[in-house]
């Protein structure tokens, strides 16, 4: 089949080099030109798809990198992986809308869209097909196909295949699922069908609440637990222990990324629109996930104080500035706000990520740094804000004079836990 993947980041480059490796003929469409010279070049800025993997794509003539929306005539199937994120509260839906007038335009009889963007339950629905409809004069269902299949990506593990996460796959109406499931059987080991878009929607922002809100009582104890004198993580790992009814969440500096900071306000904004009432569990997790990184400035300004220095003009070394775990992303980062609180107090804060290129970490207007013994040593507080298997954490743990570990990695007399 010709296949059209619109939009070529994280989830849209992964799904259009293994479905060109699956034997599709793949367009990535974007509309960054930087980004399309860099795939005609042959290098991938997606650390789930190296380079190597990329050029042979391209050099099978099964994938094509371009701006030119004129390229996409003729697509069997569209995949829609735009970004759909929050402006003040806000879901900004215009990347898909742009996105579905343009493939409008070269819809034809027969041809499929699918919906992969995370977005509210009835967009896909409601918003995307009668965009479709309109620029193409067609019907939707008796002329072209359309349904919904949340994206599953999670960049950096390396337990979870990209393939072999189940799919949840779901159409306007049977035939829909029929064809769009066939197309991701292709791809995926296990694809999940369900009754329809709104149930994959609502799917999609379960499993991101489900974590946030989780994540937001593991962070919120946090907050509670070290006044009282007892020590969180060794109770989580107790829990963790019962065989049934306990899932294992750790508490953090804070939530980032593309998902956890956005994708249950989708559910909330939904939910105030139409029943105009306020999903009180969502709005409560996002309020203490954003206060974390003023609770972790606060622990480092005590942990000065007790050692006699106070944080204007004190030297601190933040490590670890990706919200996730080995991963190389910035976006939403709880780093960022860190680093920001830290030098409105008149720190002089310095970042270490060895997974982070020095111009990324510059965005959060401290310098760069390597993790080396000298740099550990001479900081009056290091701040371990994620444990990426890169970091020494024994040469930390003794050259460090005081350090605030977010992650439980480290112990010792210079030592502190989140």
């Amino acid at each position: 089949m010709q296949i059209v993947v619109a939009g070529q980041g994280y989830v849209g480059l992964p799904l259009a080099v293994r479905a060109a490796e699956a034997g599709h003929r793949v367009v990535g469409y974007d509309v960054d030109a930087h980004r399309v010279r860099q795939l005609t070049a042959g290098q991938s800025y997606i650390e789930d798809v190296d380079s190597e993997r990329l050029r042979a794509v391209l050099d099978s003539g099964s994938y094509t990198a371009t701006t030119d929306a004129a390229a996409l005539a003729g697509f069997d199937m569209a995949v829609i992986t735009v970004p759909t994120p929050l402006r003040d509260g806000v879901p900004d839906l215009t990347f898909i809308e742009a996105c579905a007038q343009t493939l409008g335009e070269f819809l034809r009889p027969g041809a499929t869209v699918v919906l992969e963007s995370t977005t509210y339950p009835g967009c896909t629905e409601e918003l995307l097909v009668p965009i479709l409809e309109k620029a193409s004069g067609l019907s939707a269902g008796a002329d072209f196909l359309a349904g919904f299949s949340p994206e599953r990506i999670a960049p950096g593990n390396k337990r979870f295949s990209f393939e072999g996460t189940p799919k949840v796959v779901s159409g306007i109406d049977a035939k829909s699922l029929d064809v769009i499931k066939a197309f991701y059987d292709g791809i995926f080991q296990t694809t999940v069908p369900v009754s329809g878009p709104k149930v994959a929607e609502l799917a999609k922002l379960l499993e991101n609440t489900f974590r946030l809100v989780n994540i937001s009582l593991m962070n919120e104890l946090a907050t509670l637990t070290a006044p009282l004198g007892v020590n969180l993580w060794e109770a989580v790992d107790a829990a963790a222990t019962k065989p049934f009814g306990f899932t294992r969440f750790t508490p953090g500096p804070g939530v980032g990324g593309h998902c956890l900071p956005v994708d249950p306000l989708f559910l909330s904004w939904k939910v105030e629109r139409e029943l105009g009432v306020p999903f009180r569990f969502v709005e409560l997790a996002d309020d203490v996930n954003r206060r974390m990184p003023d609770y972790v400035v606060q622990r480092v300004t005590a942990g000065l104080g007790n050692r006699g220095l106070a944080v204007a003009d004190s030297r601190i070394l933040l490590l670890g500035l990706t919200y996730k775990y080995n991963a190389t992303d910035l976006r939403n980062s709880p780093s960022a706000r860190v680093a920001e609180l830290l030098l409105g107090l008149g720190a002089d804060v310095r970042g270490a990520d060895p997974n982070v290129q020095e111009s990324d970490i510059s965005k959060l207007n401290v310098p760069h740094v390597d993790a080396s013994p000298k740099e550990v040593a001479a900081a009056d507080a290091v701040v371990l804000l994620m444990d990426h298997t890169r970091f020494d954490l024994a040469m930390i743990q003794k050259h460090a004079s005081y350090v605030l570990d977010c992650r439980n990695r480290l112990t010792g007399a210079n030592i502190e836990t989140l």
